[in-house]
């Protein structure tokens, strides 16, 4: 049995696909065996015991409406969930805490259809913002500040925010001379111990992670078309929405091609990111959940990007902070990224870098079900 500390690391440095994992685990837990491959997505009640609140529900965003909600109140999964012999025990009701979470989660579907046409305008985070109890009273003001006066600078248009950005890296032509990248680092998490980290790119859009553990390697991979995670000799192909992500990673010319990726951007004022002033660029397109672009203002290079992934009571955030950038056969990349989400945080950092080394397509396609994924 993995040890608790044990399979919180492995489930930090999962990356791009934490979510599906964590179902990948509940699933294997509750049924008492590997999940039988099947290109039919499951519901949520054909995967997890005792589901009600999110039947119909596609199963691979359940634990992602976990998280929403265990940020949304700053707290674990033991919060409404027992702990058992063999770790947590989650389709027992015998806490309060979850029975008053289905009661919670059935109000705010409610409010939103009845008010909202369905949108998810009101959520767990509206009340609660990171605390258990919601806070029903305005706190006292102990010393009122003078509103600035509005002086609202002209800010640059979005197309020559990234423009600039697509220079700053070396320029589309520099770009399309890239046709590999292989990078070897560390990836960092608070209370963990470093674990060793491969990350293999191939034009286009094939990439995949590999992190080093004790208990096995951690896979998060792209093949040009899907993704997929590995973790201890199973695999299981990423959701729609961890697949558009996973591909927006896996473009080794992203700062030529993000232009075409969305319908409309647009400028607004940026937040000091590491001592350096940004502007922000958004990307927006219909029926799709915005891209945040923080760029820095002297050097055009990306510091910030936020994402976000929908769930059905609420959408998480995916933070990435870009730093370290160093030339490599000119072309400038990042050689520290953090990756934030609800709940979690780590950091790769990357110690080697070669571009334009030979690749083989096969590393990046997921092995079969009875078979281990291969790392080399």
């Amino acid at each position: 049995m993995i040890k608790p500390q044990s399979q919180k690391l492995i489930l930090v440095v999962s990356g791009l696909a934490l979510c599906a994992m964590l179902a990948l685990a509940g699933a294997h837990a509750q049924s008492g065996g590997a999940a039988p491959a099947s290109s039919a997505p499951k519901l949520a009640e054909e995967q997890f015991k005792n589901i009600q609140v999110f039947k119909g529900v596609p199963a691979d965003q359940v634990i992602p409406a976990m998280q929403f909600m265990a940020a949304s109140l700053g707290v674990e999964c033991e919060f409404c969930h027992v702990r058992g012999d063999r770790g947590l025990v989650f389709d027992k009701d015998d806490k309060k805490e979850k029975v008053t979470a289905r009661k919670m989660v059935q109000m705010e579907l409610a409010i939103n259809k009845e008010n909202f046409d369905g949108h998810l305008a009101v959520t767990c985070n509206s009340c609660h913002n990171g605390s258990e109890q919601p806070s029903n009273t305005p706190s006292v003001i102990a010393k009122v500040t003078e509103k600035p006066a509005n002086t609202k600078a002209t800010l640059p248009p979005a197309d020559q925010l990234l423009d600039k950005y697509l220079t700053a890296v070396g320029g589309a032509d520099a770009l399309q001379k890239v046709s590999s990248r292989v990078e070897k680092g560390a990836i960092k998490s608070a209370g963990q111990p470093d674990a060793p980290i491969e990350v293999f790119a191939k034009a286009p859009d094939k990439r995949i992670s590999v992190t080093h553990l004790q208990q096995g390697e951690s896979i998060t991979a792209f093949d040009g078309h899907s993704g997929w995670t590995g973790f201890g000799g199973r695999a299981r192909p990423m959701s729609a929405a961890d697949n558009e992500m996973a591909h927006m990673d896996a473009d080794l010319s992203f700062p030529a091609h993000v232009k075409s990726m969305y319908q409309k951007f647009v400028t607004q004022p940026g937040e000091p990111i590491n001592g350096h002033e940004t502007y922000v660029v958004v990307g927006r397109s219909e029926g799709r959940q915005p891209l945040r672009l923080y760029f820095d203002q002297q050097s055009g290079l990306l510091l910030r990007l936020v994402r976000f992934l929908d769930t059905p009571i609420g959408r998480n955030p995916t933070q990435i902070d870009y730093a370290d950038y160093r030339e490599v056969n000119g072309v400038k990349v990042p050689f520290r990224w953090t990756i934030s989400r609800p709940g979690n945080s780590f950091t790769i950092q990357i110690d080697q870098a070669q571009q334009n080394v030979p690749v083989d397509d096969a590393k990046f396609a997921q092995p079969p079900p009875s078979a281990a994924p291969a790392a080399h």
